[in-house]
């Protein structure tokens, strides 16, 4: 290739670069020239197209970034006899511009959270300055220490990023070039037959869950069983070894759709606030999971887990947001919310009206007291917000006997709950949206570990008075409502379901950016 001397078709091929990053601004002199030595590029020049080039390892696109365009240009500029000043500054401002851009997307995310229903407004202490991380990293000549320490410094961060390397190196694998053959039945139980079972042992090796040298039995059973039992463990699914449809589904997603679905939760990392000081509650909501953890010296220690019950996927989707623990009540009365009342309540009491008592219902007026009597009046008036109805504490009380108040707008809490058999479901979504937790106690137990006079003996007797209390907490606890469908448990990565279709919100509000 012939490099002009004059350098015209490198500063053509810089302001075509500059051009692509869509105005992000020009850096200053003394920034644009630590990317030269001599009038060519230098080892940081080197290193900034390298990192934009492996953006893709943080689930991010290398074309966001220009980095095709920028590898070029840095490779034309280090082949001629070096560059005069105005091209140096183009292609200076054009890295400055692109390494900046790599930065916030890799600190803050490229999607804001409200776009994608996450209601997270979060200081993040001092405002996140690319510009002047990448002047200290220049100056420090420490550019790719400064690209790891923008994402989010968080052990899961760092394994999602392995997995995702592992299952793009997987790709569209052969294994999924033909569908699973269809079952005989339902679905197929150990010790049955199927011609699928090739298939099915292939792809259960491709993916680490049976080893590679298990030769294919004429039946499913033995490590072909243990091997589809770890595979329903990894994707939330119930693990009786049995491949019925949702197993199945399960199967057919291929490992380039595991390989984005790890991407979309690489994202959310980047602007779901997990570390918002240093005792922290997190319910991840496609896990059906709560978390209690501490955070000491950047150590995430897990102190609590714990199954949790969330709202309907279809019509009550418990919100994403994060709020501050503050009150604690002992036998709560549950006040009916008016949609509920409205929509199922008042209507299984026009019809029986024995519930009511049986229930230990009872209607409450706008000051306070408590409304004699039960009818159609009450009812009525229920209707028209004049009264509302409550549930006294008990044991046929809709929150249990114990209830955590983290005030916010949609009047979401955490709760007990008289009918604990719903834990036992793999799919936890039954609630109108509040939250129901497994271990009660254990939870009280951590919130109040700080608060003297507390310990577990004087929370269950709490509990057990059937007399309401509120108690105020010394030190309030973030609560976070997060929303991940992939973890890393044992090194081995986890799928989840997308219970409310916020992965395919985030993935259509990513594909719409790039189209803009």
């Amino acid at each position: 290739m012939n490099i002009l001397p004059t350098g015209r078709r490198l500063v053509f091929v810089l302001c075509i670069a500059v051009a692509g990053l869509g105005g992000a601004g020009t850096a200053d002199a003394v920034m644009a020239s630590a990317w030269f030595d001599g009038g060519r590029p230098g080892a940081q020049a080197q290193q900034a197209v390298a990192l934009l080039a492996d953006a893709a390892s943080d689930g991010l696109e290398p074309q966001d970034y220009d980095a095709a365009a920028l590898q070029r240009a840095v490779a034309l500029a280090a082949q001629g006899p070096g560059l005069d000043a105005a091209a140096q500054s183009g292609l200076g401002d054009a890295l400055s511009a692109a390494m900046q851009r790599f930065l916030a997307d890799l600190h803050d995310g490229r999607i804001a959270p409200r776009q994608v229903h996450a209601r997270f407004d979060v200081p993040r202490g001092a405002a996140f300055d690319p510009a002047a991380v990448l002047g200290a990293a220049l100056a420090g000549q420490r550019l790719p220490q400064a690209v790891r320490e923008a994402a989010p410094r968080l052990p899961l961060y760092e394994q999602l990023r392995q997995a995702l390397a592992q299952y793009r190196a997987l790709g569209e694998h052969p294994a999924w070039a033909q569908k699973l053959p269809p079952l005989r039945g339902r679905k197929l139980e150990p010790l049955q037959a199927w011609d699928g079972l090739p298939l099915l042992a292939g792809r259960l090796q491709v993916l680490g869950d049976l080893p590679a040298d298990v030769p294919v039995p004429v039946r499913h059973e033995g490590a072909l069983v243990a091997a589809v039992q770890a595979f329903q463990r990894r994707h939330g699914l119930g693990d009786d070894g049995v491949v019925g449809r949702a197993t199945l589904a399960a199967l057919a997603v291929t490992p380039a759709q595991r390989a984005r679905q790890i991407a979309l939760t690489l994202e959310r990392l980047r602007w779901t606030p997990l570390q918002l000081g240093p005792r922290m509650i997190v319910v991840n909501v496609p896990e059906f999971v709560l978390r209690a953890y501490e955070t000491r010296d950047d150590r995430i220690d897990v102190r609590l887990e714990m199954k949790v019950i969330v709202g309907k996927a279809l019509d009550t989707p418990t919100p994403l947001f994060t709020e501050e623990m503050r009150f604690i009540e002992f036998s709560p009365y549950w006040n009916v919310p008016r949609s509920i009342a409205g929509a199922e309540l008042v209507p299984r009491l026009q019809s029986e009206p024995a519930y009511f008592t049986r229930q230990g219902f009872e209607f409450v007026g706008r000051d306070g007291r408590v409304s004699a009597g039960f009818g159609d009046e009450q009812l009525d008036a229920v209707l028209r917000g004049e009264l509302r109805i409550r549930q006294r504490p008990g044991p046929n009380n809709a929150l249990g006997d114990i209830k955590f108040v983290f005030p916010n707008n949609d009047a979401i809490y955490l709760h007990h709950t008289p009918s604990p058999g719903l834990f036992e479901r793999d799919r936890r979504d039954f609630s109108h949206g509040c939250i129901r937790v497994q271990e009660p106690v254990a939870l009280a137990k951590f919130v109040l570990q700080d608060q003297p006079g507390w310990d577990e003996a004087r929370i269950v007797e709490a509990m057990a008075r059937g007399q309401s209390r509120t108690l105020r907490l010394d030190r309030p606890v973030p609560v976070l409502i997060a929303y991940g469908t992939v973890l890393v448990r044992q090194g081995r990565p986890h799928f989840l379901a997308d219970v409310y279709g916020n992965d395919q919100l985030l993935d259509e509000a990513l594909r719409k950016r790039r189209r803009r």
